[in-house]
């Protein structure tokens, strides 16, 4: 089963930072893309950053650009986001993604329905 345990959260001040983690198990990690999801209560879960299994290839949506940054650790089964520049719009709860199939990072991706726990976010 996939399992993925979020970490890293905490309440800071607007323009303070973070890193998040999340420790991934039950699957060959080095073989999925992955990805960093936020929701805010009240609102849709929405793509925050994906990277590509080999960690050479990243998305943003365009509200975290140049502001955020995704990497992965392959040999620690590990993924990160680095948050700089925090805004209260970046509140939410955050949680990590396994993409559904292995080996693929494009138009069209599909992201595997398990979660952790979360960590949360709060910026003000």
């Amino acid at each position: 089963d996939v399992q993925l345990v979020e970490s890293g959260g905490d309440s800071v001040r607007t323009g303070g930072s973070l890193r998040l983690s999340c420790v991934a198990s039950g699957f060959t990690y080095e073989r999925y893309s992955m990805a960093w999801f936020r929701q805010a209560p009240g609102k849709r879960p929405e793509l925050v950053a994906g990277i590509n299994s080999a960690g050479t290839s990243t998305t943003y949506r365009d509200a975290v650009k140049g502001r955020f940054r995704i990497s992965r650790d392959n040999d620690k089964s590990m993924l990160y986001l680095e948050m700089n520049n925090l805004k209260p719009e970046d509140t939410a709860m955050y949680y990590c993604a396994r993409a559904e199939t292995p080996n693929y990072f494009g138009p069209g991706q599909a992201w595997n329905d398990a979660r952790g726990q979360g960590t949360q976010v709060t910026v003000s």
